[in-house]
């Protein structure tokens, strides 16, 4: 990302809150009970931490990884106000440069965000048995657009994944989706 974006992104943030608003996306709240308690989880273009802290509040360990310099210190404060703090890790990652390294996540989640190009980078981090949730704005019920995914895009864009719930709406494509392989023993 430029440097224009990374200050456009951290305007936006600077003048939100987020008081109130711990819990997954919305496409992804009847499924709640899928997601794991334990293990590791990985937040792409987390914001201001929302649905990192919800799953550090199920127990997860997290990293979160956001462009915004003001989203990741807003994120910061959220898991601490929340006491979730010590499982929470956030970093300011341009992701136009990939998905950082690091260990296998039980749960790989990106809600609101959509780069083509860390499809496969976000299967391959994926463990065995790992979660998969992404959610993103689409053409379906909206217009078309580089950020939109098109209709079936989510489902296509994740081969290896076993698909647990989709759907696309009102302007709004998501995925729950599972990775193949043994499933980790619960808690």
């Amino acid at each position: 990302m430029s440097a224009e974006d990374r200050t456009r992104w951290d305007a936006r943030y600077a003048g939100r809150s987020v008081a109130g608003a711990i819990g997954p996306a919305e496409e992804f709240a009847a499924f709640a009970d899928v997601f794991p308690v334990s293990g590791r989880a990985v937040d792409i273009a987390c914001g201001q931490g929302t649905g990192a802290v919800w799953l550090a509040r199920r127990g997860l360990s997290v990293t979160g990884y956001d462009i915004s310099p003001v989203a990741v210190a807003q994120a910061r404060d959220v898991a601490e106000r929340h006491g979730v703090g010590d499982r929470c890790r956030f970093d300011v990652v341009d992701l136009d440069d990939g998905l950082p390294d690091g260990p296998p996540a039980d749960v790989v989640y990106c809600a609101r965000f959509r780069d083509r190009r860390l499809d496969a980078p976000m299967v391959r981090r994926l463990a065995p048995g790992g979660l998969l949730a992404v959610t993103a704005l689409s053409q379906v019920g909206s217009t078309p657009g580089r950020f939109r995914a098109a209709p079936g895009e989510l489902r296509a864009a994740f081969p290896g994944v076993e698909v647990i719930a989709d759907g696309e709406a009102d302007g709004w494509a998501w995925l729950l989706a599972r990775r193949h392989g043994a499933v980790a023993p619960p808690g």
